[in-house]
């Protein structure tokens, strides 16, 4: 592996999206979430340089290319332009996809019936003031050169069709455990956290793999490539792609007596915003509607989706040196992992996204609710991920899909159920009503006449779950939690990896109370209104300004 650079000056698709309840702020206003924005970050350049390919042609065959890799990555936007490879593919950085334990991986993504599988993209956007130019962008200057923030974290799903894609953000104040990440250019370990921890740490520890490792601990969705930017990368790719239209309902001046704020200034109705002024708009946290990251988060979402529309009608990107500018800008500005480490890789990617059609475009924030001045994932958050897992349209224009069932064959790895240990937990608990007394000796005892002799009783208290689960905490013990699944009827979906676990263990829900005959639950496949779904093909959304941001 090659060595890596200062991490810090890895491009970070951070504020090019930013959201996230944020209370550690620094002290300057004009960060992401200004001085809203946690804490800073060192970096470097966060990854391995990405070697050229080949010689160069005096004229390569025509790429469609997006006006930035970004917005390739996130939009599938594509224009014509000759590019020299050589040099272009010398200015991509890269770095590990996973930086994780294996027992922490979510699973392979599977095919359809059609041979097609669907396409996860995790965009990080990172807070690092590690050069003279990020520190300016992004003040706090008493976190120069300290470890970077992942204060951007945004999953891009493309269907497995290519039908419709998904973009769900998660807040930078989430608080979840982190799990063991392992720096792969000094081989620093850094052990599974055993408390909570805020989601935007996950970068400092190793890099954007270990932000990688976090999200699939936490989703269960596996996570196929990465893509960061930092704050001049923001600025030079906004630049390159010309200005993208806003639109705020007010007079809006993000800036506080206290010097916090973005320092965004627009007047009321649409703007065309570019450069510093577009990374003003995606840090903005004081000044639209409640002042918190899940405001910010929804502006951003409305950037992205005003970018999608401008650049898919756009002619302007049919100019060679607007092309050339935008190349440039887009393949210095980012960091990705290995397999986009070149233009023909990057190409080949936005060729796949460019066939989704704009109005099938849907950004969601991951439900959520406070813990102090953080927050942490609600009931909803895991209707979501279940499903982006499943590749279910967040749109809600899918076609019905068979529920899919454990599977009615043990894998090669699955042992016989005299050989199963399974450690049987009551959850039937529900905020209206107690848990039903022996229902965890009642299946134990189910599973024991199933042939599953291993099978024991855990009266001690269980945390109360709404429907029943077989957890397990690692890849071996894949096939035998699904075993027991099927021996009892249970969904596939109710087959769940988890590290919290150290062995097999099924928690009896609230939706299994009483019997032995597992009835499952409607299955909801309807995007929770908490996400706050906005379809790339509405035109109206404005940001609400708060009244207290007016001039």
């Amino acid at each position: 592996m090659a060595q890596s650079s200062v991490r810090g000056e890895v491009p970070a698709v951070e504020d090019t999206m930013s959201l996230t309840p944020q209370d550690q702020e620094p002290t300057e206003g004009t960060g992401p979430g200004g001085p809203d924005d946690g804490a800073s970050g060192e970096g470097g350049e966060g990854g391995r340089r990405g070697r050229g390919g080949g010689s160069p042609r005096r004229r390569r065959r025509v790429l469609r290319w997006s006006a930035t890799v970004l917005a390739v990555v996130i939009l599938g936007t594509a224009g014509a332009g000759y590019l020299y490879y050589q040099h272009l593919n010398g200015n991509i950085r890269s770095d590990d996809l996973n930086l994780g334990d294996a027992k922490d991986r979510a699973a392979q993504t599977k095919a359809n019936a059609a041979g097609q599988t669907p396409l996860n993209i995790l965009l990080i956007g990172s807070d690092a003031r590690d050069t003279a130019e990020n520190q300016k962008l992004g003040g706090a200057r008493d976190t120069f050169g300290g470890p970077p923030l992942a204060d951007v974290q945004m999953l891009l799903h493309v269907s497995a069709d290519r039908s419709n894609m998904s973009v769900v953000s998660i807040p930078r104040d989430t608080l979840l455990s982190l799990p063991k990440c392992t720096d792969p250019d000094d081989g620093k370990v850094y052990p599974a956290t055993r408390g909570r921890m805020m989601a935007n740490e996950s970068l400092g520890r190793g890099g954007p793999g270990c932000t990688v490792a976090t999200w699939e601990k936490l989703t269960g969705i596996h996570i196929d490539h990465f893509m960061m930017i930092d704050f001049s990368g923001v600025v030079s790719m906004a630049d390159a792609i010309g200005g993208v239209p806003v639109c705020v309902d007010a007079n809006v001046y993000s800036h506080t007596s206290a010097g916090k704020g973005s320092g965004l200034k627009l007047r009321k109705g649409t703007t065309d915003v570019k450069g510093e002024q577009a990374l003003q708009w995606l840090r903005t946290r004081y000044g639209f509607e409640d002042d918190t990251d899940l405001a910010r988060a929804k502006a951003q979402h409305m950037y992205m989706n005003s970018m999608v529309r401008e650049l898919r009608a756009s002619a302007k990107l049919t100019s060679p040196n607007k092309l050339r500018k935008l190349a440039e800008a887009a393949t210095k500005a980012i960091t990705v992992d290995n397999g986009l480490d070149s233009i023909k890789k990057m190409y080949d990617l936005a060729d796949e996204l460019q066939r989704v059609p704009t109005e099938r475009i849907t950004m969601t924030t991951m439900p959520n609710r406070y813990v102090g001045s953080r927050v942490e994932p609600t009931e909803d958050a895991e209707t979501l991920f279940r499903m982006v897992r499943d590749d279910v349209a967040l749109d809600g224009k899918d076609k019905q899909k068979p529920a899919a069932t454990a599977s009615a064959t043990p894998t090669a790895t699955a042992d016989a159920p005299a050989a199963i240990a399974v450690q049987v937990l009551n959850g039937t608990a529900t905020d209206t009503q107690a848990a039903v007394r022996g229902r965890a000796g009642t299946i134990a005892d189910l599973l024991t006449a199933k042939g599953f002799t291993r099978a024991v009783a855990d009266h001690t208290a269980a945390a109360a779950e709404p429907t029943t689960v077989v957890r397990y905490p690692s890849a071996d013990l894949q096939a035998d939690a699904q075993v027991v699944a099927r021996a009892l009827g249970l969904p596939a979906s109710a087959v769940k990896k988890s590290t919290d676990v150290s062995g097999i263990t099924l928690v009896v829900g609230a939706d299994w109370r009483s019997g032995t005959a597992y009835r499952a639950p409607a299955k909801k496949d309807t995007t929770p209104d908490s996400a706050q779904a906005i379809n790339a093909a509405d035109t109206s959304q404005c940001m609400h300004v708060d009244p207290a941001y007016v001039w």
